[in-house]
């Protein structure tokens, strides 16, 4: 079980590797690296082109402003991908999220939110797409969920 966590400049990197910890924390092995929809596209081409044949079960793109990452690297593999909208400056990661949620039919990337939580989520399902094949992981999953359900209980000791 590999996933790999691709996204456009190092400077996602504070958001992207919640996905890392998330994905750590299950013991799915992960592979990160820098790969720009517009500054390098052909080895984006080729990163996506032999995902698979990489041993790549699921990728996870993060990206910012125009965003074409997670969807361009969609349009050629039949890996699932999960795009992450980084949050930025300019329009605090609307315009990606649009522009990653946007993708024409046939051409699917599962999006997440917008940032840290979007990152988080984007491990968290990559690692539900493996344990549907890999029981260890769907119990682990079992087991994250009831730490949340016992993180709310005790919030209740909070209101008094």
């Amino acid at each position: 079980m590999v996933v790999s966590i691709v996204m456009g400049s190092s400077s996602d990197w504070s958001t992207m590797k919640k996905a890392k910890d998330i994905l750590d924390k299950f013991g799915v092995e992960v592979h990160t690296e820098v790969v720009s929809a517009h500054r390098t596209p052909i080895k984006m081409v080729e990163y996506a082109q032999s995902a698979k044949d990489k041993g790549i079960d699921v990728i996870i793109a993060g990206a910012g402003g125009a965003a074409h990452l997670p969807g361009m690297i969609a349009s050629m593999t039949h890996v699932p991908v999960i795009g992450v909208p980084i949050q930025s400056k300019a329009l605090s990661g609307v315009d990606s999220l649009y522009s990653i949620v946007q993708m024409p039919g046939g051409v699917p990337v599962a999006t997440m939110a917008i940032g840290d939580a979007g990152a988080t989520n984007a491990g968290l399902f990559a690692a539900k797409i493996l344990a549907v094949t890999n029981r260890e992981l769907f119990e682990k999953l079992n087991a994250y969920t009831k730490e949340l359900e016992q993180k709310v209980e005790d919030m209740q000791d909070d209101l008094k």
